[in-house]
């Protein structure tokens, strides 16, 4: 095996966001993935969302569907929903992330095709899971964070609520599907059977969220937004040069700490700091933050972002840039491993992608543009499928594929 996940065929039945964040990296891990998508002309919305040219794939989709193959099915067609159930028989996992109730309706949930395959490894990603008050409402990744607890922690005390930039409802739900599929696959190597892995957005990001729990756990209250520009050690959010609206650092001291304290002054040539009484003990440091902190702007603020971080992160004081997405996607560091890559494009060209955040030492992850739409409905359905071409081109004019 040249992949960890080699010889494992995936059926993905997932759109947008949180089901195809979970089947790229089961797709960057080495398992084949089939994506199957509307026949309808336009497949997975996520080609389409945020499209900024109307003759090819959105960003959106690249990202999100790299190293996968992509075909078509009508699966309100009889003939579209028996060419599925052929490809169940040799399947290992499917992935959905259809509305409620939508694969029962069809005839395709977990009860119908573990009938057909007892050793499928079947995975729902629902907003709010298959049963429970809520389980009929749909849900998006905003939802998700509003529900979950998140939301009310994000932002400042003296303004609304805010979602996250990071897509934990989304992608995070996919993480942790990837979790379960995994586990029900080394379950299955012991008792030969296949089971139903469910993961909730909301129940998702609560879990991401559970640390910000523990003063409401402590005396049932509400944990509050934090007041702007509190920090839970002595620092926080400090502007630099020249004053473009990401030129900041986040810098933490913790207040225990008396070697980054020290380490810290030292970077300022501030030693006098050091014995200073409003500073030399971790509780004087605490009480008079707000002095540090207006110190460790005086000295910021005439200073590149990157040279701030790389003074204080580089004697051992947490510290970093505020980078901005163009920044992120150019940087030496990332490049340099391989977590910003490029890949050739039919429609877009060379392009670059955001990589797979997993090393395996023995399994390298080799990045793979993402599918044109219904590309390998041939290759998929005259092999897998069993068919022959003259009968793939009458699903085609019947439009049962694209």
């Amino acid at each position: 095996m040249d992949k960890a996940l080699e010889g494992m065929r995936v059926i993905d039945m997932t759109h947008d966001q949180a089901g195809p964040s979970c089947t790229q990296v089961l797709a960057w891990l080495g398992a084949e993935v089939i994506k199957i998508e509307m026949a309808d002309g336009r497949g997975d919305r996520a080609r389409w969302l945020r499209r900024d040219d109307p003759d090819k794939d959105s960003y959106f989709f690249l990202m999100l569907n790299s190293n996968k193959k992509s075909t078509t099915l009508d699966l309100r067609h009889p003939k579209g929903k028996e060419l599925f159930k052929t490809l169940i028989k040799d399947a290992d996992i499917l992935v959905e992330n259809r509305g409620p109730g939508a694969m029962d309706r069809l005839g395709l949930g977990y009860e119908d095709l573990k009938e057909i395959n007892p050793r499928l490894v079947y995975a729902s990603v629902k907003g709010f899971g298959g049963f429970g008050p809520y389980s009929g409402y749909k849900c998006f990744e905003p939802v998700a964070q509003a529900t979950s607890g998140a939301m009310s922690l994000t932002g400042w005390s003296d303004r609304p609520p805010s979602p996250l930039g990071a897509n934990v409802g989304d992608s995070g739900t996919g993480m942790h599907t990837v979790i379960g599929i995994l586990a029900a696959l080394v379950q299955r190597n012991v008792s030969g059977k296949g089971q139903m892995v469910e993961v909730a957005m909301q129940e998702a990001v609560l879990n991401l969220t559970r640390v910000r729990f523990t003063g409401t756990l402590t005396d049932g209250k509400p944990e509050p937004r934090p007041e702007f520009g509190a920090t839970a050690g002595l620092g926080g959010v400090i502007p630099c040069a020249p004053g473009g609206p990401n030129d900041y650092v986040y810098l933490m001291i913790p207040p225990d700490s008396e070697e980054m304290f020290r380490a810290a002054m030292r970077v300022m040539g501030r030693e006098d700091l050091i014995e200073d009484p409003r500073f030399v003990e971790p509780v004087a440091r605490v009480k008079n933050a707000a002095g540090l902190l207006e110190i460790l702007k005086d000295w910021t603020k005439s200073r590149d972002k990157r040279e701030v971080m790389a003074a204080f992160a580089g004697v051992g004081v947490p510290c970093g840039a505020v980078f901005d997405t163009a920044e992120v996607i150019n940087q030496p560091h990332l490049i340099e491993r391989g977590m910003i890559d490029e890949v050739e494009h039919p429609t877009r060209g060379k392009h670059p992608v955001i990589g797979c955040p997993v090393r395996l030492s023995d399994s390298p992850v080799e990045i793979k543009r993402a599918p044109l739409y219904s590309e390998h409905s041939d290759e998929v359905f005259t092999s897998l499928g069993g068919l022959t071409q003259e009968e793939v081109d009458q699903l085609r004019r019947d439009k049962v594929i694209v």
